[in-house]
């Protein structure tokens, strides 16, 4: 079974963080960190820093495409807050964009994709947060109507035949912050709790948003819980450094094999 390298909030396009972007794929292709042809790469969404500035994504996209090039056949998204505008503010006109950037085509949410036997479920955590009275603050909302695709989806025979299933998604489900959390949160997990209790496991739930990079294996019944931290280390504004509950920054780029513990996952160093 392949492995899993789960890396996000790269921020492309803040101060120095692109030269860090490019040292992170160069790293990657060069085989050091793990075998191309035997990884799948999930990334947990804020690829760039601010969306209307459009040489950042296509920054990104350049380097996506390195990386296929170097072998890296399985490359899954999805967005986050900065990947549909600024951060604070959003823009549906950008979820578009993102998609024709990033897949080519249009797809929807949960994006479902079987890889060695593994359903791979991924979720826009930006959906139901790009209202006219939601344009504020970094906050996520998965939406009802994404989340009964959901609960769907994960009781299908494609995804409950396979032998692992990973959710992933921008926004953290577990560790609240003032104006940042994921407000549906408990809907999700009503939802995997359910699932879960008809013998469909989930194996892994994978985010970011935080930059922190702790793991919280064990929550919600799923032994692996892990917060991507920010690949490129980018710092947290004047602001948030101010807000209590906000801690330092981390690299948690994690690879990941299913088939063993969680305690045997590494965290991988791109510098």
């Amino acid at each position: 079974m392949k492995k899993i390298l789960h890396v996000g909030d790269f921020h492309v396009g803040y101060r120095n963080i692109d030269q860090r972007f490019w040292t992170m794929i160069n790293t990657l292709c060069s085989g050091t960190v793990c075998s191309p042809s035997e990884t799948i790469v999930v990334i947990t969404g804020d690829l760039v820093d601010n969306a209307k500035i459009s040489q950042q994504y296509q920054e990104v996209k350049k380097g996506i495409i390195f990386l296929k090039d170097h072998g890296f056949d399985h490359i899954l998204i999805v967005p986050g807050n900065h990947d549909y505008g600024t951060g604070s503010r959003g823009d549906k006109k950008y979820a578009v964009l993102f998609q024709e950037t990033f897949f080519g085509k249009r797809r929807k949410y949960p994006l479902v994709d079987i890889i060695d036997d593994i359903a791979f479920v991924g979720l826009d955590s930006m959906a139901a947060e790009l209202h006219w009275y939601d344009l504020l603050w970094a906050e996520g909302e998965i939406g009802s109507k994404q989340l009964a695709r959901l609960s769907d989806v994960l009781v299908s025979d494609r995804v409950s035949s396979c032998g692992k299933r990973v959710i992933y998604l921008h926004h953290h489900p577990f560790d609240w912050r003032p104006l940042h959390q994921l407000k549906d949160s408990q809907k999700l997990f009503k939802i995997l709790d359910k699932v879960m209790k008809q013998g469909i496991f989930i194996d892994a739930i994978l985010y970011g948003h935080n930059h922190e990079g702790h793991s919280r294996n064990g929550f919600w019944g799923i032994p692996r819980c892990y917060d991507a931290g920010s690949a490129t280390l980018k710092p947290r504004s004047r602001i948030k450094r101010r807000i209590p509950g906000f801690g330092e920054v981390n690299n948690a780029s994690r690879l990941i094999d299913l088939n063993a513990k969680p305690n045997s996952d590494i965290i991988v160093d791109f510098s």
